[in-house]
């Protein structure tokens, strides 16, 4: 499965997940900046240089509520059947749910691991795998670190986020769509390990706070040679 260091585990047996599509009540905290060269040089074509990071907390999932953190190093570019918009691509993305680390793994092709987390997504939250035991965890430690503000009064949003992600046969493709209460906000980040402290750009970032939300990811879809 395509991942980076931090995502990677030689655990194959986890709690099974319903299917999707999966409804879930969520809040986040986004943020973006250009990519840097070690990001770029995970995917090699049709992309766009830049990386999208989110800490989110699912109040309620068809797997119980946890908490997730992810990172697309870069954007794939619309067109050549990925669809009108950019998708990212996930190689690192870690919870604090056994059963949700299946359905990642099994339903999207998302490199899911066990991780603890601490705080709010929407105030200072952190991430780590450090304290994390078993073989449901990363090979090695990493952290992500967000302390985030609002700006301004909250708005209504609606839209849909893509993913594609590499795999043997092509591309697996899904899609998140939400509705729900957005604000700007301003998020100082600091992240380290093995990849992550290369790819993802520490200070502070511009981003979006879903300060609460619905959304729906569906049922995975293959673009046969739609690959990196």
């Amino acid at each position: 499965m395509w991942s980076v260091t931090e995502s990677q585990s030689t655990r194959t047996e986890w709690p099974e997940s319903p299917p999707p599509p999966w409804p879930a009540e969520v809040k986040a905290t986004i943020w973006w900046h250009r990519a840097r060269p070690a990001g770029r040089a995970l995917l090699s074509s049709r992309t766009i240089p830049i990386t999208v990071v989110m800490v989110i907390d699912y109040l309620n999932s068809p797997v119980g509520p946890y908490r997730e953190v992810l990172a697309s190093p870069v954007l794939w570019r619309p067109g050549r059947g990925m669809g009108p918009m950019p998708r990212i691509s996930v190689p690192f993305i870690a919870v604090d749910s056994e059963t949700s680390v299946h359905g990642g793994r099994t339903h999207w092709h998302l490199p899911k691991v066990l991780a603890d987390f601490g705080g709010d997504v929407l105030a200072d939250a952190s991430v780590s795998a450090a304290g994390v035991s078993g073989e449901g965890s990363s090979g090695d430690g990493w952290s992500v670190r967000t302390s985030a503000k609002g700006i301004g009064p909250s708005f209504p949003i609606k839209g849909a986020l893509g993913f594609a992600q590499p795999s043997d046969e092509g591309s697996v493709l899904a899609t998140a769509r939400l509705t729900g209460k957005a604000r700007l906000a301003r998020v100082q980040v600091d992240a380290s390990g093995p990849s992550l402290g290369k790819w993802i750009t520490p200070g502070i970032h511009f981003g979006l706070q879903i300060v609460s939300g619905r959304m729906a990811t569906g049922v995975s879809t293959l673009l046969s040679g739609g690959r990196v």
